[in-house]
């Protein structure tokens, strides 16, 4: 059985999960999320604790039961205390401004960039090189985070552009005549 997969998901207060039969719902502050459930894991939830078990011996169902149980404690994570993602924007001149639901960058292009944040996600600017992802689905928050990075990718030469917060940059060095 999978390792993760025996590892139960504990339920905190003020969480309310719902167990259809093709999908599981988790609700609580940050909001409701949902997702669809599989035939070939059993999911049972007990005394404040859901476990996932294989509904056979075969592989896949090996490999659902974990992947079932991830997303289901990162939707219980996420509705209690959300996920958030931090780009730095590294340039001269580069900036960007969150204006409610929506993002303006300058990051060297002859106009300005402007995306639009889907639902749940929230976007704030700190400061004029920080850009803060927040929201309470770990794969929309982080897919946003990606498509912000890939309007101007960091360079390898000097390293410009919007970057994780954490990401390391190796420099090339230039060529030498």
């Amino acid at each position: 059985m999978s390792r993760v997969g025996k590892m139960p998901v504990a339920i905190p207060q003020g969480v309310d999960v719902t167990i259809a039969a093709d999908k599981i719902s988790v609700k609580g502050a940050g909001g409701t999320l949902s997702v669809a459930s599989s035939l070939v894991v059993k999911v049972v939830n007990e005394n404040g604790h859901m476990t996932f078990v294989p509904a056979d011996e075969s592989r896949e169902a090996n490999a659902m039961s974990g992947t079932l149980r991830q997303l289901v404690n990162n939707m219980v994570i996420g509705v209690t205390k959300g996920f958030e993602k931090k780009l730095t924007l590294v340039g001269v001149g580069y900036k960007a401004a969150a204006q409610g639901n929506k993002l303006n960058l300058a990051v060297g292009y002859s106009h300005p960039v402007n995306i639009d944040m889907p639902a749940g996600i929230k976007v704030e600017t700190p400061t004029p090189t920080e850009i803060l992802i927040k929201g309470a689905d770990r794969q929309r928050v982080g897919q946003v985070s990606a498509e912000i990075r890939a309007v101007r990718p960091p360079e390898p030469y000097k390293g410009k552009g919007i970057r994780y917060s954490d990401e390391k940059i190796t420099i090339k060095e230039t060529k030498k005549k």
